[in-house]
């Protein structure tokens, strides 16, 4: 290019070039702009639910490899019932330590070592670290495969995810079906019949034992509305659009499955906590609800499981989505009051103050409750009658490791988690909020190391005992 004297202009060459270099140094801060780190989850599908469908069962094989060798790697996984010890329907517990131990490494030593020198070695059981989701960075609720054949039978609903499945044994999980006790009817024992309670059999299981009012409340627990995973929308994790998820698809019988998924109320992904659906049982005696127990009532919790944390905790997801808001004077209420009929299992052993008599238990029962109220220092959180103080505690297990990414899981802190019910505790495997801990014999020689109560072995499994009979 000349100017009109016929000299070379260069001038508009090298403005051209500075706009193509900035241009060229702004592309990584469009695409950095176009995907900055969020609270709020993708509105917009930009992939053809076909695509993303192809997509995610081809990477399904070694996702679920992945968590399964974590699992081996972390636990003895094989089938082995504690002798003569059922829950209340009648299934199998499973006994023993089920945690490895690091090379060369005894529970013993490990237990006369400090955090810090525990932390320093790199010692701290593999098993007592936070145990991440079947895919943490996907997330969402993952069903035992027992609940998904059962709902398909009764309802034709799949609850099938094309991307995942679940990763724990059936053995390591509640019975199923659970039974229903009621506090309004504990003459009747269980009330399920031996059923799974759906939208199929609610009224024929129920009507006659339950009110009008309560009637209804047990319809909606069985009714599906939508959630994340499962919707009618493209940005769904099952083939077929989905009528939705139930609160008893995961509190099944108002007891549980184990349906893991992640709580909603943390950011960014990798920071957020596996979650180990908590029995519905006893939730009459209980004061704090939520994964970070925001929700100081059944209704708040039966309220915002619908608002939000069906999504993810988020509604904008929600209304994308079809969010079912309830009318809170009637429909939430019925909802809760049902709820609140759930009893815990019976527990013939312990007397009126939730103490065990004497005439009826054994003698290692009986040691391990003293181990409880003294040594093991058990009751300062878990005070009887039913095992709970209603507060939140911080056990600071970052004391013992170093942060650490595991499968798409930030290991760093788990930070305040609530003290949960122990009545009915052998019912209601696995344990701890993130099903980290396999038998009651993990969770035993988890909190001996992390409060440092030095218990022998002897202690342990009269302990042990004693929490049977809860």
């Amino acid at each position: 290019m000349k100017d009109q004297t016929g000299k070379r202009a260069w001038g508009p060459i090298v403005a051209l070039g500075v706009a193509a270099v900035g241009v060229l140094i702004a592309l990584p801060l469009v695409r950095a702009w176009a995907n900055p780190p969020s609270s709020y989850s993708p509105v917009v599908m930009t992939e053809d639910f076909s695509a993303t469908m192809a997509r995610m069962e081809a990477a399904k094989p070694e996702i679920m490899k992945r968590q399964m060798e974590l699992l081996d790697k972390r636990y003895d996984m094989s089938d082995k019932p504690a002798a003569g010890v059922q829950m209340a329907g009648g299934k199998a517990v499973q006994g023993g330590v089920r945690v490895k131990l690091p090379q060369g490494m005894t529970w013993e030593k490990l237990a006369e070592m400090s955090p810090a020198e525990i932390r320093e070695k790199d010692v701290f059981p593999a098993g007592f670290l936070p145990l991440p989701h079947p895919n943490h960075p996907e997330g969402g609720m993952v069903f035992p495969q027992h609940h998904i054949d059962e709902i398909n039978k009764q309802e034709a609903r799949d609850l099938t995810r094309f991307d995942l499945d679940y990763d724990l044994p059936e053995h390591f999980l509640p019975e199923f079906p659970p039974p229903i006790f009621l506090t309004t009817r504990p003459d009747l024992g269980d009330v399920s019949q031996g059923k799974v309670v759906t939208i199929m059999n609610f009224f024929e299981l129920f009507n006659g034992i339950l009110n009008p009012k309560q009637l209804e409340g047990m319809r909606l627990l069985v009714t599906p509305f939508p959630q994340q995973q499962f919707n009618q929308t493209d940005d769904r994790r099952s083939a077929l659009p989905s009528r939705g998820v139930t609160c008893f698809d995961c509190h099944v019988n108002g007891h549980t499955n184990s349906t893991t998924h992640l709580v909603g109320d943390i950011r960014p992904q990798e920071f957020r906590h596996g979650l180990d659906t908590p029995t519905l049982r006893g939730v009459n005696i209980q004061r704090l609800f939520g994964s970070q127990r925001a929700l100081k009532s059944i209704e708040d919790f039966t309220e915002f499981e619908q608002r939000a944390a069906y999504f993810d905790g988020d509604p904008v997801i929600a209304t994308k989505k079809g969010a079912n808001i309830l009318e809170r004077g009637s429909q939430v209420h019925f909802m809760a009051e049902v709820m609140a009929l759930l009893d815990f299992p019976p527990a013939p052993k312990l007397d009126v103050f939730g103490r065990l008599d004497p005439s009826l238990a054994t003698e290692s029962e009986l040691r391990g409750e003293e181990v409880f109220f003294d040594k093991g220092r058990c009751a300062e959180c878990h005070p009887a009658p039913y095992y709970t103080d209603n507060l939140m505690h911080n056990l600071r297990t970052e004391r013992f490791f170093k942060p650490q990414m595991i499968n798409g899981r930030m290991a760093a802190q788990d930070g305040p988690i609530k003290t949960f019910p122990l009545r009915g505790l052998k019912d209601s495997p696995p344990y701890l909020h993130d099903r980290r801990l396999l038998t009651i014999e993990d969770t035993v020689e988890f909190f001996n190391l992390v409060t440092d109560v030095k218990l022998t072995e002897q202690e342990k499994q009269d302990l042990v005992a004693f929490l049977r009979c809860l």
